[in-house]
């Protein structure tokens, strides 16, 4: 170890073989003018006990660099010019830091503390590092030992100035950097959804003004009709009132032969009063409810309402086991119906809710009012229909009164051989469908009378209507090819 002040660079090591120990200690010597290392070698071939007594016995040159080293200063040689009575003085090596002028000294050898036991974690001596406590332990010398601890504090210094000048980086440029971009960003966003925002309301504007000037158009035309009709009746009523009067003073006031001479001038009056004909109730005169409808607004009421917690509908729907068809067969968890080839099907006991010829099931929430909402999942199913029936269909037979889509009180979505419709009382709407829904979501509204048909994954609307309903509703099912689920 070069200890930078002192020149002088101290060495000690030992090996142990069986029985024999080789001490060996090495002085070296350095000269920075001369660049010349001298090295000083003191041997024990035996033990370290007689070691030490090899030691002692020698004559010791105090002038030597080892004991200067040993004693915690280097003997300074006396400068050209200075007396010879001048006495040598020993500094410390407070230039290299790793001596002090008070050094510790050993209390079992006395001697300096100028070894580090590693195994130990303690500061030792040199005689207890050869005979003492830590003999075959891990030694090193204390310079070499805060040298390292040193480079170690100086590989962290550097590591903590580099990370400093990260962090300090990633303040000033990165941190810097994202507050303008998130500055940008809000901006931006802000002005994104005030300029859709705007554009929604200036649709929705337009949307009702629109069916405002609709409903009033349908109003005027409706009261047009009522005040027509009005005072067409009432003429009638009049001109009935009035025929019918006379008739009554002919039958009351007229004589026998003035009533025989009569019959024409009655023949011709009772025709003028049949002449009126009979007030019936036409369409006419009801508000066309399709004066209201809004596709715009339908949708923007459908995505509130897919988008919000309930769009699956309630975890109480599930297929009504009393009324699954024999050809279909239910899971146990009553969510699936799969269609039952003949040699699997079961016979079910006779249930007057069942049906017994078609391949149908209903639902088991009634629904009467509210907003309600449900999925199937049809997968790759070629022939199902799902919608919504009275609870009063007609659940036996072969007739089209109890065939979901083919009389008045069932309404289905109907898809058969890759063709999707839109079924109710027979008659059959064709529905364009882009691409083949695995899922299909039905939503319906009691209060405004609205059904509608989607495709959950994309939202789209594949069909919608609006009937006022008159009486509590079920959900409606039918599989003829694989099955379909009740989605929760």
């Amino acid at each position: 170890m070069l200890l930078p002040c002192s020149a002088h660079l101290f060495h000690l090591y030992y090996c142990a073989a069986g029985d024999c120990m080789c001490v060996s200690m090495h002085l070296l010597r350095y000269s920075a003018m001369t660049e010349e290392l001298t090295t000083c070698e003191l041997t024990c071939p035996s033990s370290p006990e007689k070691t030490l007594d090899v030691v002692k016995s020698k004559p010791m040159d105090l002038e030597q660099p080892i004991f200067s080293v040993l004693s915690g200063g280097v003997k300074q040689q006396p400068a050209e010019g200075d007396t010879a009575g001048t006495p040598a003085a020993t500094t410390p090596d407070t230039e290299s830091g790793i001596f002090s002028g008070e050094c510790e000294l050993c209390v079992e050898h006395e001697s300096e503390l100028d070894w580090f036991c590693g195994t130990e974690q303690r500061l030792i001596c040199s005689h207890c590092a050869i005979v003492g406590p830590c003999h075959g332990h891990s030694v090193t010398p204390v310079a070499t030992r805060v040298t390292a601890v040193r480079n170690h504090l100086v590989d962290v210094c550097e590591k903590l100035q580099l990370q400093a000048l990260r962090i300090e980086r990633f303040i000033e440029q990165t941190l810097t950097a994202k507050e303008q971009k998130l500055q940008v960003g809000a901006s931006r966003a802000r002005e994104h959804i005030l300029a859709q925002v705007s554009a929604a309301r200036e649709a929705l504007e337009e949307e009702e003004q629109r069916l405002l000037e609709q409903v009033q158009k349908e109003e005027e035309r409706v009261e047009q009709c009522l005040l027509t009709q009005r005072a067409h009746w009432s003429k009638a009523l009049a001109n009935l009132t009035q025929t019918r009067s006379g008739l009554v003073h002919t039958l009351t006031h007229t004589s026998e032969a003035q009533l025989v001479t009569s019959v024409q001038e009655i023949a011709e009056r009772v025709e003028v009063a049949d002449g009126v004909g009979e007030p019936c109730d036409t369409e006419q005169l009801n508000m066309n409810s399709a004066c209201s409808d809004s596709k715009l607004l339908r949708s923007l009421w459908a995505t509130a309402v897919l988008l919000g917690p309930n769009a699956y509908g309630s975890f109480y729907l599930k297929f009504y086991e009393r009324t699954v068809s024999p050809l279909l067969s239910l899971s146990d968890d009553f969510y699936t119906l799969t269609f039952s080839n003949k040699k699997h099907r079961q016979p079910l006991p006779y249930d007057p809710a069942r049906f017994d010829c078609w391949p149908n099931a209903l639902g088991s929430l009634s629904m009467s009012s509210g907003t309600h909402s449900w999925v199937v999942d049809v997968g790759e199913s070629g022939a199902f229909k799902v919608g919504v029936c009275y609870t009063s269909l007609e659940r036996k037979g072969s007739g089209n009164e109890a065939r979901l889509g083919y009389n008045s009180q069932s309404w289905v979505l109907s898809h058969y051989d890759g063709d999707y419709s839109f079924c109710h009382a027979g008659r059959k709407e064709p529905l364009q469908v882009a691409r083949r829904p695995q899922r299909i979501g039905l939503l319906l509204d009691w209060p405004s009378g609205t059904l509608l048909f989607y495709e959950p994954d994309s939202s789209a609307v594949l069909h919608s209507f609006t009937h006022y309903f008159n009486a509590p509703l079920l959900p409606a099912f039918a599989v003829t090819d694989r099955s379909i689920t009740i989605l929760h």
